[in-house]
């Protein structure tokens, strides 16, 4: 059974940083394409960041130069540093895993993480 498996949220002060991990019990892990999605309080979920299998990044506007998606497939890892982070940051984090060959079927999400900054 696939599973992702999200840590590292939490709480931050503005300005600071956090680093969130998401480990995947997929199969051929290295040919998938990678994302960190986010859905803030009674909004929509949103694509923050994406990775493709030849390490090709995408971010959202409203992150560019302060967040940063990376990829380790020898531990089955995609990760999502997160730096200068603001208040409308504040979401659950969740991390996606999609086989480009197969978006349909392979296409799975993880539970989330919560992300929350204040002071």
């Amino acid at each position: 059974q696939v599973q992702l498996v999200e840590s590292g949220g939490g709480l931050v002060q503005p300005g600071g940083s956090l680093r969130l991990s998401c480990v995947a019990s997929i199969s051929a892990f290295e040919i998938y394409d990678l994302g960190w999605y986010r859905q803030p309080p009674g909004k929509q979920r949103e694509l923050v960041a994406h990775i493709s299998s030849v390490e090709t990044t995408n971010y959202a506007d409203s992150v560019k130069g302060r967040f940063t998606i990376s990829r380790d497939n020898t531990k089955n890892t995609v990760y999502l540093q997160m730096d200068s982070l603001r208040p409308e940051d504040t979401a659950v984090y969740l991390c996606n895993a999609k086989n480009p060959f197969r978006p349909v079927s392979n296409n799975y999400w993880g539970q989330g993480t919560q992300v929350t900054v204040s002071s």
